[in-house]
């Protein structure tokens, strides 16, 4: 009897594995390796090591200059209670580009690589800038079928563009769920193939049509940028981001692993350099004498759409409704580079905060709660 039940549950789970198979699951067996089996619930921001990625090289270091009241005056009682309460591991502030206050916590340190998430979508439309400069691409209104020839096949598709993609309009069929392990966010990020996941999709809607947020826009993008440049994204980002503005370490950005980068999330770097992405947009595009990027792109990236309710630029959250007003990359569980223009400021939280209170639009509360807290403070 009992070698009956044991032969029973083996024959149970091999067909359990087979179904998987059969309907595109397998990717679960993997998410559970590195969750579960790791004693987490899913992912997490230290979890780079256990994916393949590329390296986004840095050139020559430039280190930021500490200001004179650096780590001089305490945070706000109320500042910190949130940050503990919310998990942070690591808060930066940058003032006039000089380098204010910088604490860690739970064993993160200046050195200590951080995921990213969702934030990578404002890298990845930043490299979308350097190709329109470059004629890699010609315009935002260019249509994906040109990059994918399929796609003026696909109902919707062919009116596909560049532009919608990163103003997250694309109309994909894709439901934007971290919590489901069967649908398609689950899939991209523990998943083998980007391409099986992300160019078979179907569409719901006309493109440039209605807002909504779908990490698989920003994969698509991505797609399309590896097709123009004809190079890992990594090594472009290390060309045109990381080299000039020279970041302090070198990052990872997970792949596939068939080597195409997670263009909708997953770059790990330290939170200096994070902060170096968001004073390039106090600067206009410049790092010291040499523009980076347009000043006129970067604009675009931080003009609300009108479909987004005033709420989300290409590949930026904009928060013009708060008294003092902010954009920012935001990234799963609180990631953060908050810039704030009339205080020449930069605001870099990174950390685990799951089950964020959101506002009407969709935004963090927690985001305008930091540049309100510190803005009155310093």
């Amino acid at each position: 009897m009992f070698w009956k039940i044991i032969k029973g549950i083996l024959v149970f789970f091999a067909l359990l594995i087979a179904l998987s198979y059969s309907f595109g699951y397998d990717y679960l067996f993997n998410g559970i390796r590195q969750t579960y089996f790791r004693g987490e619930s899913g992912a997490t921001i230290h979890d780079g090591k256990y994916f393949p990625s590329h390296t986004i090289a840095k050139g020559n270091t430039s280190l930021w200059e500490k200001d004179v009241l650096y780590n001089k005056k305490p945070l706000s009682k109320a500042l910190v209670e949130d940050l503990k309460n919310t998990e942070t591991a690591s808060f930066l502030i940058i003032k006039d580009g000089k380098l204010l206050h910088e604490e860690y916590w739970d064993g993160y340190s200046a050195n200590s690589k951080s995921n990213s998430f969702s934030m990578a979508k404002a890298v990845t439309v930043l490299l979308l800038g350097k190709a329109l400069e470059e004629k890699k691409i010609s315009s935002l209104h260019q249509r994906y079928s040109d990059f994918y020839e399929n796609y003026k096949n696909v109902e919707f598709g062919k009116d596909l563009t560049v532009g919608d993609l990163a103003k997250m309009e694309a109309g994909l069929n894709w439901t934007e769920d971290y919590g489901n392990p069967f649908l398609q966010n689950a899939k991209a990020y523990y998943g083998k193939s980007l391409e099986e996941t992300v160019l078979l999709r179907s569409f719901r809607k006309q493109p440039g049509t209605e807002f909504e947020y779908q990490s698989g826009a920003t994969q698509l993008l991505g797609f399309a940028l590896r097709k123009s440049l004809n190079q890992p994204l990594a090594q472009y980002a290390s060309e045109k981001l990381w080299r000039p503005l020279g970041m302090e370490e070198n990052a990872d950005w997970s792949t596939d692993e068939f080597g195409m980068e997670k263009t909708f999330c997953c770059i790990h770097s330290t939170s200096r350099d994070f902060a170096k992405l968001g004073q390039l947009f106090l600067n206009d595009g410049k790092t010291g004498n040499h523009q980076i990027i347009s000043s006129q792109f970067l604009n675009e990236m931080k003009t609300p759409t009108k479909l987004s309710k005033e709420a989300y630029g290409m590949g930026l959250w904009i928060n013009n409704d708060s008294d003092l007003k902010h954009y920012y990359f935001w990234g799963l569980y609180g990631q953060y580079i908050i810039i704030v223009p009339e205080k020449n400021m930069v605001i870099v939280r990174t950390g685990m905060y799951k089950d964020q209170p959101k506002d009407a639009k969709g935004r963090p509360e927690q985001a305008a709660f930091l540049v309100n807290q510190v803005a009155t403070h310093y």
